[in-house]
């Protein structure tokens, strides 16, 4: 086999692990809450600690890689990713697995910042389009077998080894990598902007650490206020910084086109939306209906394969209709979707998501494609790498705000909902003094069965019945606000991108989707 074919082969193993640690996660984070006994915030870091390395790094890494070698980053990206997923196997804390989860998602970036540029320079003419469907249809497979493939092995050998699996596979990507991928880097790369890299992760860590801990720590503590304008102070830094800059990882100028704006607005509101509202999907699922990751797995297919099937329509739709007719009408549908997981209440089955879960996958389906041929289309040729990295940032950077947003008001509005049902139902008294203080806690982390056996069967009933009612009240609030934040993005789509904006004569489709990272998280 010639070596452009291994090339493919070994990038497409990478890209597809590094989208499978997402989607498979999902649906095993009950089950590393239970077995680590990890709060809320220690399950929201599970994903956030991945998706903000990503987001920090993916940038930068390609800058390095322009720098030193691409195929030297992609190796080195390899080794940190299977590392680090090992660790993440043996993590006995929830910080030890969340720390090896941001080392995770630095190797993630470093192996996503070079895939394209890889096969691009391995395959030529029409063959170049050939192995980019290729990439194409794994990532996107990635995507719609990851939550049952997850809920199979969390299910069947435990959680661990969703990271485990990573190791052999990882080790077989680097063998073939070291062996037939060739080299290339760029001749007139100058350097790394590392002042641009220190302020943008600054202050994407504070925001997200100040939304992940304002409940527990208090919004107007010293600490989070703190937390909160250093992260604007950083930003503005990180503006500053780009603008003096002679190469700035992150070039501003890019904005000035409505239609990229218009596209990054697109991806962090979808990312931000529904890719951050899986994180409580599968605690509903798992927490609130008792099912096994495997069963919760299953129950994602509506979305998943939905998407997957509405995503090569889409994109050959955007050859023919204004792209951002397709994009707004995706999100259009997304934000429908959302609102009408708001009809859940205490007494609902999950059917009740499934048009919702249509909806919201054919609004994936239809986003994806023209999403990824306009982050490049509306730029100019040489300026494409820079541009589907920022737009893979921003999708990145909406999942974790997303997360710990939607976090912050769940988590305030499942205790107060659960303890106002449970004060109604006459049996506060007898729950309170089994959980010793600790009943906030236990509801966050969705450990409520834990005092469920000393309690009387009346007082249990009403305490399992109470944390339906505050469960569902917190979700659908958040799915509310998640329901705005979609049709604004939709809004914004039809307003921003016009096919004027494109370079040259129309949409490019020479790059394919390369998802959220992830439909999952995307």
């Amino acid at each position: 086999m010639e070596s452009k074919w291994w090339t493919l082969i070994a990038v497409s193993v990478a890209i597809f692990m590094l989208l499978l640690d997402i989607t498979v996660v999902n649906v095993a984070l009950p089950d590393i809450q239970r077995a680590l006994h990890s709060s809320f915030s220690d399950l929201q870091w599970v994903v956030n600690a991945y998706a903000l390395t990503l987001a920090a790094f993916l940038l930068t890494s390609g800058a390095i890689s322009d720098l030193v070698g691409r195929k030297r980053v992609f190796i080195a990206g390899l080794f940190v990713f299977t590392g680090a997923s090992a660790v993440c196997g043996l993590s006995s804390s929830p910080l030890m697995l969340n720390l090896a989860r941001a080392v995770q998602g630095t190797g993630g970036a470093m192996m996503f910042a070079t895939s394209l540029a890889l096969i691009a320079q391995a395959f030529h003419g029409r063959e170049r389009g050939t192995a980019f469907g290729v990439f194409g249809a794994v990532t996107g497979a990635a995507v719609a077998v990851g939550p049952v493939l997850g809920g199979i092995i969390t299910s069947g050998i435990g959680w661990k080894w969703i990271f485990f699996v990573n190791v052999p596979i990882g080790a077989a990507a680097v063998f073939i990598a070291f062996t037939q991928v060739a080299d290339s880097r760029d001749p007139n790369a100058t350097g790394v902007d590392w002042a641009g890299l220190v302020t943008f992760s600054g202050s994407l860590f504070l925001l997200v650490y100040a939304l992940v801990q304002g409940n527990e720590k208090g919004w107007g503590s010293t600490e989070i206020l703190a937390f909160l304008i250093a992260s604007v102070v950083l930003l503005v830094a990180f503006v500053a910084v780009e603008h003096l800059q002679e190469r700035p990882m992150l070039d501003l100028a890019l904005f000035r086109r409505p239609a990229f704006t218009g596209a990054n607005i697109v991806a962090f509101a979808l990312s931000g939306s529904f890719f951050a509202m899986f994180l409580y999907l599968t605690l509903y699922l798992q927490d609130v209906l008792g099912y096994s990751p495997l069963q919760a797995g299953l129950r994602f297919l509506p979305t998943t394969l939905l998407s997957f099937a509405v995503a090569p329509v889409a994109g050959r739709l955007s050859v023919r209709v204004p792209v951002r007719l397709l994009l707004g009408s995706g999100l259009l549908l997304v934000g429908i979707g959302l609102l009408a997981m708001t009809t859940l209440d205490a007494s609902s089955h999950w059917t009740v998501l499934i048009p919702a879960f249509v909806l919201a996958g054919a609004g994936v389906g239809l986003v994806n494609p023209p999403l990824a041929s306009t982050a490049i289309g509306v730029v100019p040729h040489e300026r494409s790498g820079m541009a589907s990295g920022i737009n893979s940032t921003f999708r990145q950077v909406g999942i974790a705000t997303g997360i710990a947003g939607l976090g912050a008001v769940f988590q305030h509005s499942v205790t107060h909902g659960t303890t106002a049902a449970l004060a109604a139902s006459g049996h506060a008294r007898e729950v309170l003094a089994v959980a010793h203080g600790q009943l906030g806690t236990l509801l966050e982390s969705g450990e409520v069965t834990r005092i469920a056996g000393s309690l009387s069967p009346a007082a249990s009933r009403a305490l399992d019945h109470s944390y339906r009612v505050g469960f569902t009240g917190a979700f659908t609030t958040i799915a509310t606000i998640a329901a705005v934040l979609a049709l604004t993005g939709a809004a914004l789509a039809f307003l921003l991108v016009h096919s004027r904006d494109f370079v040259g004569s129309g949409l490019s489709t020479s790059a394919p989707e390369t998802g959220p990272v992830g439909v999952a998280a995307g």
